[in-house]
């Protein structure tokens, strides 16, 4: 199968990846962390090369980097651990609901007031923001980059308006991380987290939380932590204090490889991903009744619409005939698709992998051509 859908999760994975995680589970069926056994401190040792490898790449402080089963978790972790009750959030139309759900939330109980900024023809999303600040603002919360459309967001210059305002930034980084550079601490990001399975190229049950030294976050999950059992409370030390239970040793293990790997390739990676989309941009744009959602981008994704057709109904398609992994519908950002006014039929979302060749993104473009030539809507 073309796999065109990596903003799901990335289809490829380097060996090293690879190799890592099956032998974790061939060889270290162990608890790291939790025994005094040469087995359990290997394992040990494997996650603290994965938080070490984070912390390196992110630039951020080791011990802050909490490991969590996805980027979902990471953002919940984040969002319920830092707001208290009168607390102001600005977010935006470009955020996935694992942002947006969390807030509702905190909204509908009456912990946080909410607002939720969008881009203006004259104006831009640092400025939209900026209108928006009240002395009780306490966490500007914004993705990386859109997963509907592949556009970066101006992170560096969010960073310094939440700085220069004494503001929390929370960046969702799980469609940029691997895509874009992000610095913790030249971008004034106080909380981040990630995908490990996308552009970091590690394997699904995998996400990060990273946060700095002037942050501090609640727990969500309380449990065993290996450490400080006689204590009724959850122990103050990080990482233990957030990360209560055992560890996706696999998964883990396997983030080190994977981040080792994009970042040593991201500047040519990014690249050559911002060359593909734009080159399928165009060549989709050729077709009549193709409508095109996305810029050039380093992330990869370009999203379109067929002849004003649900938009699954052209991805079953893909999927049924030719055998073209893509991924239809409204991808969980309802907000973004209400922007772009596509939120009734939805877009068809083409994900990129460096991996992918010109010969699939050409049969791509080719089979658009034959359903809207043959497909009678």
């Amino acid at each position: 199968m073309i796999y065109l859908d990596n903003a799901a999760t990335g289809g490829f994975k380097p060996s090293a990846v690879l190799d890592v995680s099956k032998n974790v589970l061939k060889y270290l069926s162990a608890n790291p962390g939790r025994s005094g056994h040469r087995l359990s401190i290997t394992g040990a040792e494997l996650v603290y090369r994965s938080r070490l490898s984070v912390s390196r790449a992110f630039n951020c402080p080791t011990e802050r980097v909490i490991f969590t089963k996805n980027c979902t978790e990471a953002l919940n972790t984040a969002i319920f651990g830092l707001l208290k009750q009168g607390d102001h959030v600005i977010t935006t139309v470009y955020e996935h609901n694992s942002v947006l759900r969390p807030l509702y939330h905190l909204k509908n109980l009456g912990i946080i007031t909410l607002d939720i900024v969008s881009p203006l023809e004259d104006s831009d999303i640092v400025r939209e923001i900026s209108k928006k600040i009240t002395p009780q603002t306490k966490l500007v919360a914004v993705t990386s980059a859109s997963n509907v459309t592949g556009e970066v967001m101006p992170i560096t210059n969010i960073g310094l308006l939440a700085k220069s305002n004494g503001i929390k930034l929370l960046v969702d980084g799980a469609q940029g991380a691997g895509h874009v550079k992000l610095d913790m601490k030249k971008d004034n990001i106080s909380v981040l987290t990630l995908a490990c399975h996308k552009g970091l190229y590690g394997i699904m049950g995998s996400g990060v939380l990273a946060f700095d030294d002037s942050t501090e976050i609640s727990p969500l999950t309380f449990g065993g932590t290996g450490i400080d059992t006689f204590n009724k409370f959850q122990p103050d030390d990080y990482p233990e204090r957030l990360e209560s239970g055992t560890l996706n040793l696999p998964a883990i293990s396997a983030i080190s490889e994977g981040v080792e790997y994009a970042m040593k390739n991201l500047t040519n990676f990014s690249k050559n991903l911002e060359m593909a989309t734009e080159k399928l941009i165009t060549n989709l744009s050729e077709i009549d009744g193709v409508k095109i959602y996305s810029k050039p981008n380093p992330t990869g994704i370009v999203s379109f619409m067929v002849q004003n057709v649900d938009s699954n109904e052209i991805a079953q398609i893909l999927n049924d005939k030719y055998d073209i992994a893509v991924r239809g519908g409204f991808h969980c950002a309802p907000l973004m698709h209400k922007h772009l006014k596509t939120d009734r039929l939805g877009l068809v979302r083409v994900s990129l992998a460096v991996q992918n060749t010109t010969g699939e993104l050409n049969y791509l473009v080719k089979a658009v051509r034959e359903i809207i030539k043959l497909k009678s809507f």
